[in-house]
């Protein structure tokens, strides 16, 4: 059996050889696919981290915690060192106000003052407002987290368990339109498990007749940065997973994972060489739980552990915005 990362070597190699020639809304140029899939089992659990590169998985799980907070402001981020979704709002300030401030400079003034950071620093209503505070047409606001949580403990096999970011009405205020748009959740019971193909399948006959149930997630992804922002998203989506089914205390499944508009930059191509020249390390790591917070919205960073992150360095590649 292949390791289960060949997977993405095999698509960055696709879409290079293959991909469509397109210009983008930020003129820098992509080739694309349309209409891919990945899949990963996180039963043992993995957390799909590439190996081929350095991955900075903590600034992914931080991401996910402001998420889950509701967050739509930088400044918690900064606060944590994650700096990932400065590029939108500095490039905002400048425009508004002629400046040329440094990015160093703009985020120390962001964490430093905190109606700066109250004009300046927010993204508008992006993931974190969407999962937690989705507005109704009454004026109220629904949690699709908690009610995706509901839905797993007391209708498990509803089609209905999903975490949506694509709000119509809303799009034009956001600095950054959802690319990781979509979260479906399915369960079954723990001694079923789904194979590459997709192919039901006995895991471990010692659930057979028990009710332990397994969590499984689909992510799918109107728009993906193959090189930034997918890695990224793959280990964002694989921390959720786990942490849901941690909550409701269940098995973890696979992670199926799908992208329409799924493309390279232009000014990628040297990062992609450089990947494609190495090799998988042995596995991907593990994750462990230090303790079980009493709802999805409490756990803290400290609350996780990555083990066995084995990797090649960093590659560095600049974000298109």
């Amino acid at each position: 059996m292949s390791h289960p990362e060949q997977q993405y070597l095999d698509l960055i190699r696709r879409i290079v050889e293959k991909g469509s020639h397109r210009i983008d809304r930020t003129k820098v140029g992509t080739r694309a696919l349309f209409g891919v899939q990945c899949r990963f089992d996180l039963s043992d659990g993995t957390l799909p981290i590439l190996t081929t590169k350095k991955v900075l998985w903590q600034a992914a799980l931080k991401e996910l915690l402001w998420f889950l907070k509701g967050e739509t402001n930088i400044r918690p981020l900064l606060q944590e060192g994650v700096t990932i979704w400065t590029d939108w709002p500095l490039a905002k300030y400048r425009k508004a106000t002629g400046s040329d401030i440094g990015q160093k400079d703009f985020e120390a003034r962001i964490v430093e003052d905190e109606a700066f950071a109250a004009d300046w620093g927010d993204l508008g209503p992006v993931y974190g407002k969407q999962w937690r505070r989705w507005r109704d047409y009454e004026g109220g606001e629904i949690d699709q987290v908690a009610g995706a949580l509901n839905l797993i403990g007391h209708d498990p096999y509803s089609r209905r368990i999903i975490i949506e970011g694509w709000n119509v009405a809303e799009l034009s205020k956001m600095a950054l339109t959802p690319c990781h748009k979509s979260y479906q959740f399915f369960v079954t019971p723990s001694h079923e498990m789904y194979g590459e193909n997709g192919d039901l399948g006995i895991l471990n006959s010692k659930h057979l007749f028990g009710e332990r149930k397994r969590l499984h997630l689909l992510m799918s992804q109107r728009s993906t940065d193959t090189i930034l922002g997918c890695p990224f998203n793959w280990t964002t989506s694989a921390f959720l997973l786990h942490m849901m089914a941690h909550q409701a205390d269940m098995d973890v499944g696979e992670l199926v994972w799908q992208s329409a508009d799924t493309h390279i930059y232009d000014n990628h191509h040297d990062a992609v060489a450089t990947q494609l020249s190495r090799q998988p390390k042995a596995r991907f790591p593990r994750i462990a739980f230090k303790r079980k917070p009493e709802d999805i919205f409490s756990y803290r960073f400290e609350d996780f552990e990555v083990l066995g992150y084995d990797h090649h360095p960093f590659i560095k590649a600049d974000v298109a915005v």
